[in-house]
């Protein structure tokens, strides 16, 4: 029977989509694996693969149309022997209309994609594609003890090449248990009041982009749901500054330039560490604990802001943390990063003080635990040991801390942590 391709779900906040382009067209062969289309996201353009062998029998929606919702079919694929005629109706609600949406209609959705369905059965049938079906009879593997990930719960290729013969069918993964959906977008009055106010004065209406809405959303949702509570301290940077300065020389035949948030992530990297207990995310009706240290950082681009996330950051040397924050950041500000690129992670870090900001406060992005607000390094009368007043680099930070994963104690001790990596440098090569 036809297979009907579906629009996907490209990230977790992603409830439509624009359908840029096809890359196809009807009559066109594919194989598992061959780019169809680009879809924008509400962060990205992305490439949209097939998972299925076939010919595009039918597209449903086409280029440029805005407004897709996901699963809404998209197109239509056909198997060996199967033509035009076997396709049934494929009409698809209208996108949403390009006018600015109210308030309440402009939620994002904050829970992950369902998982696949086991594969559909009827009567003695398994659905599966023809490719995959040969596949299983090479690998003498039983289609009915598999799970399929195409549309539908269908298997597909990757299936059977992942698959042992003689495996047991795969347990559908419990649903995650979530909160409520979460508040509209922006509270307050509605659009048409505020409109109203500035009846007389001139003003420029901003249509709000798929970003936009989703960074609101989440946002206020996090704001209004989230117990943050915040602590503070300054650390003095003057040993950072000239190990930074000792290193950065040795390292320029090589081309690498530490900046001071390299720093930043390895000392936060190494706290989650130092106190384990902090690395962790709240996660509905429990928490989830992580053995490394996964750092996210706010990036900001144009209309937005993205967090990629640097995995094993405890690991990895000063070197190549900041290679891959250049990398990840330069791709970011091209809209070009992969969702496993920015999703993810259990702490945050938001640095302003390249803007000049001595100090703020950061919302927790969930449904990470905390989050690390950095500002500027400024020069500032110090107290030293022998309470001699001299002059050093003091660079203030707050740490916004989620009460139901972390108490005020941890928290203090996972601040603490941080202001002795960045004060005692040579500590985190150890």
């Amino acid at each position: 029977m036809p297979t009907e391709i579906l629009m996907p779900a490209l990230s977790p906040t992603m409830e439509e989509g624009t359908l840029a382009k096809w890359l196809v067209k009807e009559g066109d062969t594919v194989s598992s694996g061959d780019v169809m289309a680009e879809i924008e996201t509400d962060k990205a353009t992305m490439e949209f693969e097939a998972v299925d062998e076939g010919v595009i029998g039918k597209i449903v929606i086409p280029e440029g149309t805005e407004g897709v919702k996901v699963n809404a079919v998209i197109a239509v694929l056909l198997e060996d022997g199967e033509s035009a005629d076997d396709i049934g109706d494929t009409s698809a609600p209208a996108p949403a209309a390009a006018a600015a949406p109210a308030a309440a209609e402009a939620a994002a959705p904050t829970a992950a994609a369902p998982a696949p369905a086991a594969p559909v059965k009827d009567g003695n049938r398994v659905f599966a594609s023809p490719l995959a079906r040969r596949i299983a009879a090479d690998k003498g593997i039983d289609l009915a003890t598999l799970t399929g990930s195409g549309p539908h719960g269908r298997i597909v290729k990757a299936d059977v090449e992942n698959a042992q013969p003689g495996a047991k069918p795969a347990a559908a993964p419990a649903a995650a248990k979530t909160g409520a959906a979460p508040a509209a977008m922006a509270s307050g009055p509605s659009t048409d009041v505020v409109i109203k106010t500035y009846e007389g004065r001139p003003f420029e209406e901003v249509q709000l982009d798929g970003m936009r809405k989703t960074i609101a959303a989440r946002l206020t949702e996090a704001k209004q749901s989230v117990p943050h509570f915040y602590l503070r301290r300054d650390i003095h940077l003057d040993a950072l500054m000239k190990f930074r300065s000792q290193l950065n020389k040795q390292l320029e035949p090589r081309g690498v330039k530490l900046s001071v948030n390299d720093f930043i992530i390895k000392a936060c990297a190494l706290a989650l560490q130092q106190e384990p207990e902090a690395n962790a995310v709240w996660a509905g009706d429990r928490t989830l604990k992580f053995e490394k240290s996964d750092v996210a950082v706010a990036v900001a681009i144009e209309g937005g802001l993205f967090t990629p996330v640097l995995k094993d950051a405890e690991m990895k040397s000063l070197s190549a943390l900041s290679a891959e924050m250049k990398d990840l950041a330069g791709r970011a500000r091209d809209r070009k990063l992969a969702p496993h690129e920015y999703q993810g992670g259990s702490f945050a870090i938001s640095n302003l003080g390249m803007f000049g900001i001595d100090n703020f406060d950061a919302i927790i992005n969930p449904p990470h635990a905390a989050i690390l607000a950095v500002g500027a390094g400024v020069k500032k009368p110090i107290v030293g040991a022998d309470g001699e007043l001299t002059v050093g680099i003091v660079m203030s930070v707050t740490l916004s801390v989620d009460h139901r994963v972390i108490d005020g104690a941890l928290g203090a001790n996972l601040l603490t942590a941080i202001k002795d990596n960045l004060e005692n440098p040579m500590t985190m090569l150890a």
